[in-house]
C-alpha cells in the first residue's frame, strides 16, 4: 500500500503540473497558429489575384481593349497657328492640344514626379510601398495611386458613386495601370497624363493650360510657373490660381512642390528658397471662342473650314467610305497668314484710338435729343430702335413662344440685370433691352486689315470692337461707302492708259458730264467738299487735297468702264456701276476687297488675292491642303509707281499729312487722337475717304511691303459727329493706322519696310514736277491745251 505521505506528494505534483501547462500552451498551439496564418495569407493573395483576374476579365466593368489602349480615344481640339508660330485659337469640344514628351520642360516633368509618384521610375505601375502605407494608414498620410493610376482613370475608369464601385474601381486602375506601363514607356505615359489633364477653363491638357495661365507654350514655362500648373493637379479648383478665393491655396500649394522637388534633388535648397519667395504671377488668357486675339479672323476661319470639310471629306482605310473631318475633335492643324505680334498691336491701335473717339462723340452729344443719331426726326428715331428689336435674339425667341408684338416690345421697356460691353471693361448693370438698343448703337466700330503686298498673306485681321458683344464682321462681311479712297482707281486708270503724270494740271473748276454721256440718266456735276474752287491743280495735288472736280475730269477723259474694269482685275467682288459717280466713292465695297486692291500698286501692278491659310495638317502631320498662289498682272509697273507717287503726295501734303505734323490742326486734337502728332519720316502712300455727313471715315495706308485698310463708322449711318473735324477719315482711321505702324515699326523682328518704293528702271512718266514743269510751260488761259486734255 502508498503510504498517505506519498499519495498526498503525488497529489500535489499533479497539482502543479495542471497548473504549469495552463500557463504554457502546448506547442501544437503555436503550429495551428502559424498553419492559419499561412492559410489566411495565402486565401488574401489568391483573393487579391482573383479579384484582378476578374478586374481583367470585365466582371467590375468593361474593360478598355488593346486598341483602346494603343489609341486612347480624344476629343482633340483643332489648332490655329499663326506664322510666327504661336497658337493664336482653337475650335473644340475639349479644348486640348497635344504635346509631344520633347516640348515638354525638363523641370515640368521633374515637378511631376516629385509630387505625385516619386518612385514613378522604379515600379511597374503599383507602388507597393506606398499602397501598404496607405492601407496601414488608412489614407490620412496620403494616397498610392500612381501616375500611371491616374492617367488609367482619367482614361478608362472615371468616378465612383460607393464604397464598393470605388474598391471595384481601383482594382480597374491597377490593372489598367499594369497594362499601360507594358504598352508604353515612361515618357509617354508622363505626355499622356499631361494631355489628358483638366486644368478648368477650357484648358484640357498641358499644352491649353500653359497658354491659357501663362500666356506661353509648355517649353518656355519657367520652374515656378511649372510648379504651379503641377500644384492644380491635386484639384483644379481649390489651387486654381486664376480664382481670387483660392489664389493663397495656390501659391501653398506650389510651394510644397517646389519643396518636393528639393527632396528629390531636382532643385537646390537655394533655387527653392528663391522660388518660392517670388509672388504668384499669372497671364490669364481664355481661349473661349469669342475670347483671345484675332476672334472675327477665327470665326471667319471656321466658316472657311466648315466648307472645306464638305468638299475634302477623307477615305477610311477600313471601311472604304468618305467620312468628315470634325474640326472640334479632330485635332488638325490649320496654318494661317496672321503674325500673332501684329495683330496683337492692331487690336491694341484699335483699343486705345476708338476708346478716346467714344468719349470725345459721347460728349459732343449730351444735348442731342436723338442721341446717338444725328440729323434725324425722332419719329426716324423710333423707327431704328424697332428695327433693332425686330433683329433682337429676344424678339426672335419670343416670337416662335407665340407672343404677339405688343407683347414682344412690351417686354422690351422692362428693366433686365445684363452685362453689356464698355472700353473700360464689361460693366453688369439694370437696363431695358430697348435701352441697350441705343446704347450698342453709339458705339463706333471698325473694320481693319493688314496684308503683305507681295504674297497676299493677311498679317492682321480686326472685324469689329469685341466679338462677344457685336458680332457682326466689318473685314470681309461689312460694305460701306468708300469715298475718296476709290479716286486712285480712276487715276490709277487715266495713268495706265492716257500716260498722265502727276505733274498735268486741270482746272479746279466745275465740271459736268452731261445725261447720256457714259450711260448716265442725268448730268452729273459734283461739288468740291471745301467749296473752293480756281486756278490749276497738278493731279498730284488734286488727288492729295481730295478735289473732286479734277477727279471728275479725269473720269470725263477714261469713262467709267475701264475704271470698273481695272477694280476687278485687282479683286472687287461687289457691283460697281458703270456711272461716273463712282469717281468719289459712292459704292459700297469691303475693308477685305479695298486691302486686296490696294496692294496691287505696291505690288508692281500684280494683283494676289488676300490668303489666310497657307496648310492645313491633320493631328499625325499629314497636309491635306496648301495654298498655291495665284498672282495676275493687273496694270504695269510704271503706272502702279506714279499711282503710289500720287497717293505720297496725300500723306506729304494733303489729308494725311498729320502723319508727318501736327501743325494747322487743332490743339485739341491731341486730347482725342492717342500720340499725336506721328511724324513719320518714311515713304507712304495712302489715301483717306470720308462719307455725306460724316457717316463713314477711312484711311488705306501702304509701305513698301505692307498694306493696310481702315474704316471707321457706327452701324446705322445716323450715328456720326456733327462736323467733319472729327468725322472725317483722317481723324477716325488714319490714327488707328499710325498707332498700328508705330507699333509695327518698333518691334524691329517684323522686318516692316521704312524704304522708299521701288522705282522701274526707265520710268517713262515724269513724277519730279519741277523739272518737268521747266520743259513744258504751263498757260492757264490756254483754252486749246484745256480742250486737247477734254
Amino acid at each position: 500500500m502508498v503510504s498517505e505521505w506519498k499519495l498526498r506528494k503525488l497529489s500535489k505534483n499533479d497539482t502543479e503540473k495542471t497548473n504549469y501547462q495552463k500557463k504554457i500552451p502546448p506547442k501544437t498551439n503555436n503550429i495551428k497558429f502559424i498553419k492559419w496564418f499561412w492559410i489566411a495569407f495565402i486565401a488574401g493573395f489568391l483573393l487579391i489575384a482573383l479579384l484582378f483576374l476578374l478586374a481583367g476579365l470585365g466582371a467590375f466593368g468593361k474593360m478598355p481593349e488593346f486598341a483602346e489602349l494603343e489609341n486612347p480615344e480624344n476629343n482633340l481640339a483643332t489648332e490655329i497657328i499663326s506664322s510666327d508660330g504661336k497658337t493664336i485659337g482653337t475650335f473644340f469640344n475639349e479644348n486640348r492640344t497635344p504635346v509631344s514628351y520633347s516640348e515638354l520642360p525638363d523641370h515640368l516633368v521633374k515637378a511631376l514626379v516629385a509630387t505625385e509618384d516619386e518612385r514613378f521610375y522604379s515600379h511597374s505601375g503599383i507602388d507597393a510601398r506606398g499602397t501598404i502605407r496607405a492601407m496601414v494608414n488608412l489614407g490620412r498620410k496620403g494616397g498610392a495611386s500612381t501616375i500611371s493610376q491616374q492617367l488609367a482613370k482619367m482614361l478608362f475608369t472615371g468616378g465612383s458613386k460607393n464604397i464598393v464601385e470605388r474598391i471595384a474601381q481601383k482594382m480597374k486602375e491597377w490593372v489598367i495601370a499594369i497594362r499601360l506601363e507594358r504598352q508604353y514607356t515612361k515618357e509617354e505615359i508622363i505626355t499622356m497624363y499631361f494631355n489628358k489633364y483638366d486644368f478648368l477653363y477650357q484648358a484640357v491638357g498641358i499644352g491649353s493650360a500653359s497658354r491659357i495661365y501663362f500666356g506661353k507654350e509648355p517649353a518656355d514655362l519657367k520652374i515656378e510657373e511649372s510648379a504651379t500648373l503641377v500644384a492644380m493637379l491635386k484639384n483644379p479648383i481649390l489651387y486654381n490660381p486664376q480664382k481670387e478665393r483660392f489664389k493663397k491655396n495656390s501659391l501653398q500649394r506650389r510651394n510644397q512642390v517646389l519643396k518636393q522637388m528639393e527632396k528629390q534633388k531636382f532643385i537646390s535648397t537655394q533655387v527653392k528658397d528663391s522660388l518660392q519667395n517670388l509672388p504668384l504671377d499669372i497671364n490669364f488668357s481664355p481661349e473661349g471662342h469669342a475670347e483671345g486675339i484675332a476672334t472675327y479672323f477665327r470665326e471667319y476661319l471656321r466658316d472657311f473650314m466648315e466648307k472645306w470639310i464638305q468638299e475634302n471629306p477623307q477615305l477610311n482605310p477600313v471601311s472604304g467610305e468618305k467620312e468628315l473631318y470634325n474640326i472640334y475633335r479632330d485635332g488638325l492643324k490649320i496654318h494661317v497668314t496672321i503674325d500673332s505680334r501684329m495683330q496683337k498691336y492692331a487690336e491694341e491701335a484699335v483699343k486705345e484710338h476708338l476708346s478716346n473717339l467714344q468719349k470725345e462723340f459721347d460728349r459732343q452729344n449730351k444735348d442731342n435729343k436723338t442721341a446717338p443719331f444725328r440729323d434725324i426726326e425722332k419719329k426716324d428715331r423710333e423707327k431704328i430702335i424697332k428695327q433693332g428689336m425686330r433683329r433682337s435674339e429676344r424678339y426672335r425667341v419670343m416670337k416662335e413662344a407665340g407672343k404677339s408684338d405688343k407683347q414682344i416690345y412690351a417686354s422690351f421697356k422692362k428693366k433686365v440685370k445684363m452685362r453689356v460691353f464698355s472700353w473700360g471693361g464689361a460693366i453688369d448693370t439694370l437696363m431695358t433691352p430697348r435701352d441697350s438698343i441705343l446704347y450698342y448703337k453709339s458705339f463706333f466700330q471698325t473694320g481693319m486689315m493688314s496684308m503683305e503686298p507681295q504674297t497676299g498673306h493677311v498679317k492682321a485681321w480686326v472685324g469689329g470692337n469685341n466679338y462677344k458683344y457685336f458680332q457682326y464682321d466689318h473685314v470681309k462681311q461689312g460694305r460701306r461707302q468708300v469715298g475718296s479712297t476709290f479716286k486712285p482707281f480712276v487715276y490709277a486708270t487715266a495713268i495706265d492708259q492716257l500716260k498722265l503724270s502727276p505733274c498735268d494740271s486741270l482746272p479746279n473748276v466745275q465740271y459736268t458730264i452731261e445725261a447720256g454721256r457714259f450711260g448716265s440718266t442725268e448730268d452729273w456735276t459734283p461739288k468740291n467738299s471745301g467749296g473752293e474752287y480756281g486756278g490749276y491743280l497738278t493731279l498730284k495735288d488734286a488727288l492729295a487735297k481730295s478735289v473732286n472736280t479734277v477727279t471728275a475730269r479725269v473720269m470725263g477723259r477714261i469713262g467709267p468702264v475701264p475704271v470698273v474694269r481695272l477694280a476687278k482685275k485687282m479683286g472687287i467682288k461687289n457691283d460697281i456701276p458703270e456711272v461716273p459717280s463712282i469717281a468719289l466713292g459712292t459704292v459700297d465695297l469691303s475693308v477685305y476687297e479695298m486691302v486686296g486692291a490696294y496692294s496691287t500698286f505696291a505690288n508692281e501692278g500684280i494683283y494676289n488675292e488676300p490668303v489666310m491659310i497657307t496648310r492645313i495638317e491633320d493631328k499625325n502631320g499629314t497636309i491635306l491642303y496648301q495654298n498655291v498662289p495665284d498672282p495676275r498682272d493687273v496694270i504695269s509697273k510704271e503706272a502702279a509707281y506714279v499711282t503710289l507717287n500720287l497717293m505720297e503726295g496725300v500723306t506729304r501734303a494733303g489729308s494725311g499729312v498729320r502723319l508727318r505734323t501736327g501743325k494747322s490742326y487743332r490743339k485739341d486734337y491731341k486730347r482725342v487722337v492717342t500720340g499725336y502728332p506721328y511724324e513719320f519720316t518714311n515713304a507712304i502712300a495712302g489715301k483717306t475717304g470720308t462719307t455725306q455727313n460724316q457717316s463713314d471715315g477711312w484711311f488705306m495706308g501702304i509701305v513698301p511691303n505692307l498694306c493696310t485698310g481702315v474704316w471707321v463708322g457706327a452701324e446705322d449711318r445716323a450715328t456720326h459727329f456733327g462736323s467733319v473735324t472729327y468725322g472725317q477719315g483722317a481723324a477716325m482711321a488714319l490714327p488707328i493706322w499710325a498707332i498700328y505702324m508705330r507699333k509695327c515699326y518698333k518691334d524691329k523682328s517684323l522686318k516692316v519696310s521704312t524704304n522708299d518704293f521701288e522705282r522701274p528702271g526707265n520710268l517713262g512718266i515724269a513724277i519730279d514736277c519741277d523739272a518737268y514743269n521747266e520743259n513744258r510751260k504751263v498757260n492757264t488761259n490756254d483754252e486749246e491745251e484745256m480742250d486737247e486734255f477734254e
